[in-house]
């Protein structure tokens, strides 16, 4: 048995199922044999919607005379057709949902096959922070064991992404009709918002290699959303040495604030953070937020002290009426884009528990 950690010798069998057409046979069902015609007249739709729905899963366009197509494309194309022709959805629509699949899923599939590829060739943090030569990019016979791997499991692994996309499918209708709620329609959706950045991080990229950057930065993420779901908060996005998250109550975000700050800085891989948050109507699209809410979340973020979080007025008054947290208003100061803003700092009351990393994340 191969022991955890060790990836087996790749025999030569193995190297012929990893040929693009044998792999392709082997995660899709059947090679691929059918042109763009094909599969649009197997779809009953035009070619131009096949090549609409072909680029909304976000690959390139090919020549109608390339078998570049499954009996799985051609399954997926008449799904989206259904979806136009039974549930009643325009084209528009149903191209923006499977966008929306496709941008989430290849998302997913990367950050899968790297989280494979460090499993079977593993490397200890301390190592990789010592390691000059250390590099993020897996050496052949890693990346053959986990293309292996994931081959191996993708059956094992789609109910549990039905299953995910489901319980994340109910949560979002729940925020939606509660947004929708005629109590609170005219505020709008009113968020949290609140974004965490590492301090330092250009001045310590440089020192860094490949390597022990991505372990630092996958360390980050992961503790970052542990924190965040553990409060019931959702984590928006990560870009690098920042995460974007969003509460809909004050409470829990002060709460994700104040472990965030305590967490990093009691990792001895990472450096300190300072989080920025502001309360507010926001704009939901594309998974993503925007408006004024955010800028100025951000803004105060980059102003925010090493170790600290600084919150907008309307955040620090409707902490003011609960307890557990303390807020000080600061000199007021103009934002870049924002304009004047006062700015609070939040602090556990005294004697006020905190939610320890290792409730969530042993």
């Amino acid at each position: 048995m191969t022991e955890p950690g060790r990836h087996r010798p790749v025999r030569p069998e193995d190297i012929e199922a990893l040929r693009p057409d044998n792999l392709e046979a082997r995660l899709l069902g059947k090679r691929a044999t059918m042109g763009r015609r094909e599969v649009s007249r197997g779809a009953q739709v035009s070619l131009l919607s096949a090549r609409k729905f072909w680029h909304a899963l976000g690959f390139p366009i090919v020549e109608d005379e390339e078998a570049m197509f499954t009996e799985a494309d051609l399954m997926a194309l008449k799904a989206v057709a259904r979806l136009v022709r039974e549930e009643e959805l325009d084209e528009t629509t149903a191209l923006a949902m499977t966008r929306a699949f496709a941008r989430t899923t290849d998302r997913l599939a990367v950050w899968q096959t790297q989280l494979m590829a460090e499993a079977l060739a593993p490397i200890e943090i301390e190592a990789a922070l010592d390691e000059a030569d250390a590099r993020a990019v897996p050496d052949l016979a890693a990346a053959e064991a986990s293309a292996l791997k994931l081959a191996d499991m993708a059956d094992a692994l789609e109910p549990l992404l039905i299953y995910a996309w489901r319980r994340h499918l109910t949560a979002a209708i729940s925020r939606m009709l509660a947004d929708a709620d005629p109590e609170r329609s005219s505020e709008g959706v009113r968020r949290v918002v609140g974004f965490a950045d590492l301090v330092n991080f250009t001045s310590l990229v440089r020192r860094m290699t490949e390597r022990q950057l991505a372990v630092m930065v996958q360390r980050f993420e992961a503790l970052c959303t542990d924190i965040v779901t553990a409060h019931g908060g959702r984590v928006i996005k990560t870009v690098g040495d920042e995460i974007l998250f969003v509460t809909i109550e004050v409470a829990p975000a002060a709460a994700i604030a104040l472990d965030l700050v305590d967490t990093m800085a009691e990792d001895d891989l990472l450096p300190d953070v300072r989080v920025g948050m502001a309360l507010g109507p926001v704009l939901s699209r594309l998974g993503d937020v925007f408006g004024t809410t955010v800028n100025r979340a951000s803004r105060l973020t980059s102003v925010a002290p090493g170790g600290g979080v600084l919150v907008d007025d309307a955040l620090a008054s409707a902490l003011a009426s609960g307890s557990g947290f303390e807020t000080t208003a600061l000199r007021r100061r103009s934002l870049r884009g924002i304009g004047q803003v006062t700015p609070s700092e939040l602090r556990r009351a005294a004697g006020a528990r905190r939610t320890t990393i290792r409730e969530v994340h042993p």
